[in-house]
């Protein structure tokens, strides 16, 4: 399935552990789509945490929600998913912050009202200020 080399450009690098699902043909797929792929150290469990805590938010926050349709739309939502994760949701490490920050925003007048923007379809929201007419 050829989705062009834009799409992947989101994707940095991967962290997963020695597995044999994350075969040699798996790593270099990874390598050819610009992806790096960083395996944890052997026999070290405390390495992986990190990766099965993110897997655990996607599957609890997403897909536990979702049917997924095909390998595409599994695709697109993690997508969306990313971009949510990093740019909306709050993380309680982070002083319930995003990992890329946000500005905070005012009350723009007495009149202003908060609306929720939809993220994921709807699954999860962004909440701002809007004025009233």
């Amino acid at each position: 399935m050829d989705w062009g080399n834009s799409s992947f450009s989101l994707i940095k690098y991967t962290i997963h552990d020695r597995d044999s699902t994350f075969s040699k043909i798996v790593r270099e797929t990874l390598k050819s789509l610009g992806i790096e792929s960083v395996r944890t150290s052997y026999q070290s469990r405390w390495q992986n945490g990190t990766a099965e805590r993110w897997v655990g938010s996607w599957k609890r926050e997403l897909m536990e929600h979702v049917i997924i349709l095909n390998q595409r739309h599994a695709y697109v939502l993690l997508i969306e998913y990313i971009q949510y994760y990093n740019e909306d949701r709050t993380h309680y490490s982070l002083e319930k912050d995003p990992p890329f920050g946000r500005a905070i925003i005012h009350r723009p007048s007495d009149d202003a009202r908060v609306i929720a923007l939809p993220r994921i379809g709807g699954l999860h929201h962004k909440y701002t200020w809007t004025n009233v007419a």
